[in-house]
């Protein structure tokens, strides 16, 4: 029999058995040490990562839930992750982000794939040079497996975008996945990279976090450079990484923080340092933490009461960790925070700049974009009134730079009470239906400050909606605000994956879920089957429900209901309300009612006008799959 040599060095009989043993690696939820780990140990392979976050995007992106998060996929991913396999089998891994498989958002200009900021103006615009963060990464050996869907030109809050459209939220695709670095976070919720890169300029990284269950930083203003990202405004942008983990979002920061002379924000000054971020990981970080809460950012109006409840639980979380919590409540920061965004005064020139310095741009000017019909129609309105802005020599310009005294009124209120942290809601209420204003943000703060802001997940909604938590600390204590993130994080452990978009464990799809069920009147003859096929991908129920040994007209109806108190619960969807002999449909099951579902807690109840037959049950509960 012959042999053959794997590049990992190891003799096999026909087939090498560690590169088999490769592609049985599970990359969804997988942390980047695990993935890191098991490359070491031969477990798996870059390669064999890419191709499995390949599948999932195939499997979850283009199909099932078709979330749209991924707009471009890089078309050498596979051949890069082969080298790095290479490099690491002749001189070892170079760091923790060797071989590892990372999205970017698509405003980070990337030499070898097209960067569109979303907007049809700039399909197939190939930048001159890699974004400054984005070469940073490859220097630390990341795979760069595709780029991500954002709002056009960051300019929103739902990332919907004239070249690709609306992305869908994982958790509930009738829902938006915050934004305007959507994209990414979809992306890294339903594990199609091990983590990637957004941009924030008032909520962009955090918003998308919260609603997607993610940890997100937006670093201090500096940290990190902007250089060759799409911009919306210089003053006030920056990026940074969203993951599932705080340990995998201080691997990414340790990778793309650092000075540029491209970008003078990141110039610090002496006797200033960076922080580092995995040295920051501390379990018991929150002991002694004095957070203040924010209570002008809380809100009350009923929309927001849901999540505010959440919030308030999780700082009570943070007590129990040893974090004193103490009222803030500073009822003048609303009208100080009024008019201090500088995007619309900024982004005309800021972009004609990127532009100009980027290669060989099809447009060259945010006028040209407008006036060619070249956005969606969500953002017609405030793009007109960004081409007729003044700019910097306009006296709302002016009034808002002059409001960024708001540093050091933030400053004295946190140094009047010794405070180490803000709290208050990322987001005040749930994510919006797709097609609705998104409201309840609270992102301006941090944007006006350039103090870095992390958001955290903190729970779910009653409908399975993720929820999440911002503190806010002093310039340059980024460290400190990851810190107590990861000590909340090991002691609630909120993170929940999506449930359609499931582990594929080395299938390119996922399987439907198919069994039958039936019950029989007591005493009688009369019977109901049914059989049931569930769609893990998309959350659709079919069914077929027939009825036999009836008497004419004594069936009423047939209904879903929820198990609750007194094993009886309310209806969540009608199948039938009139008499029948068999019916067949589809119904789409909520998050938590596919957990119900799963765990025995919803049944099918047939109504009937014979008491013999009233009331009788079935049990949606998979079981004696077929």
């Amino acid at each position: 029999m012959k042999t053959a040599r794997c590049f990992l060095g190891c003799a096999l009989l026909t087939l090498c058995v560690q590169c088999a043993r490769a592609q049985a690696f599970e990359v969804a939820e997988s942390a980047i040490a695990d993935e890191q780990k098991a490359m070491t140990e031969g477990r798996t392979t870059s390669k064999a990562l890419v191709q499995a976050y390949l599948d999932r995007i195939e499997a979850f992106d283009h199909r099932g839930p078709r979330l749209n998060a991924v707009i471009t996929v890089n078309p050498n991913a596979l051949r890069e992750a082969e080298a790095l396999d290479g490099e690491r089998a002749a001189k070892g891994p170079r760091g923790p982000l060797h071989g590892i498989p990372v999205i970017v958002k698509d405003n980070y200009s990337t030499a070898d794939m097209q960067t569109t900021a979303g907007t049809m103006a700039l399909l197939g615009f190939v930048p001159a040079s890699d974004a400054f963060q984005v070469r940073k990464l490859r220097e630390a050996g990341a795979v760069i497996i595709g780029k991500s869907n954002l709002h056009e030109l960051a300019s929103g809050i739902t990332t919907v975008g004239s070249a690709f459209g609306q992305t869908l939220n994982p958790y509930d695709p009738s829902r938006n996945p915050g934004g305007s670095s959507g994209g990414t976070a979809a992306a890294i919720a339903a594990s199609f990279a091990a983590a990637g890169m957004g941009s924030d300029t008032c909520g962009s990284i955090r918003i998308p976090s919260s609603v997607n269950n993610l940890v997100g930083l937006r670093p201090t203003k500096g940290l990190s450079s902007i250089a060759g990202i799409v911009p919306l405004s210089v003053t006030q942008d920056v990026g940074g990484p969203l993951a599932r983990s705080v340990a995998d979002l201080a691997v990414m920061l340790d990778a793309t923080i650092g000075e540029d002379p491209a970008d003078a924000a990141t110039h610090l000054a002496a006797g200033q340092s960076r922080p580092k971020f995995m040295e920051a990981l501390q379990a018991g970080a929150l002991k002694g933490a004095r957070i203040g809460i924010l209570e002008s950012l809380f809100g009350d109006a009923s929309d927001d009461q849901e999540v505010i409840r959440i919030v308030r639980a999780a700082i009570e979380d943070l007590k129990k960790e040893g974090a004193t919590a103490v009222p803030v409540p500073m009822p003048e920061l609303a009208a100080a925070l009024d008019g201090a965004s500088v995007i619309n005064a900024e982004f005309r020139e800021d972009l004609a700049n990127y532009l100009a310095h980027s290669g060989n741009p099809p447009v060259h000017s945010l006028e040209e974009i407008v006036r060619g019909g070249l956005i969606h129609a969500s953002l017609e309105g405030v793009m007109n009134t960004r081409v007729v802005s003044k700019g910097r020599d306009s006296r709302e310009y002016k009034l808002a730079l002059a409001k960024r005294a708001l540093q050091q009124i933030m400053m004295k209120a946190m140094e009047d009470q010794k405070l180490d942290a803000l709290v208050y809601p990322t987001l005040r209420r749930k994510a919006a239906r797709i097609g609705e204003p998104q409201g309840g943000s609270t992102c301006q703060l941090s944007a006006s400050t350039g103090f870095p802001a992390i958001s955290m997940p903190v729970g779910f909604t009653a409908d399975g909606l993720p929820v999440g938590v911002e503190l806010l600390g002093r310039a340059l204590d980024d460290a400190k605000l990851v810190s107590y993130a990861y000590a909340y994080e090991q002691a609630t452990h909120h993170r929940r994956a999506p449930a359609r978009t499931p582990a594929l464990g080395g299938r390119k799809n996922v399987p439907l879920l198919t069994w039958e069920s039936n019950a029989q009147a007591a005493g009688t003859n009369s019977a109901v089957s049914a059989k049931f096929s569930f769609d893990p991908a998309t959350g659709e129920l079919t069914y077929t429900v027939a009825a036999a040994g009836f008497a004419e007209g004594d069936l009423l109806a047939a209904t879903i209901h929820r198990i609750g108190k007194g094993d009886s619960g309310p209806v969540i969807a009608v199948l039938a309300n009139h008499a029948f002999q068999s019916i067949a449909g589809m119904e789409k099951l909520s998050d938590p009612d596919r957990e119900r579902m799963m765990s025995g807690g919803l049944y099918l109840r047939i109504a009937a006008r014979s008491k013999s037959t009233n009331n009788l049950r079935i049990s949606l509960q998979p079981s004696d799959r077929k």
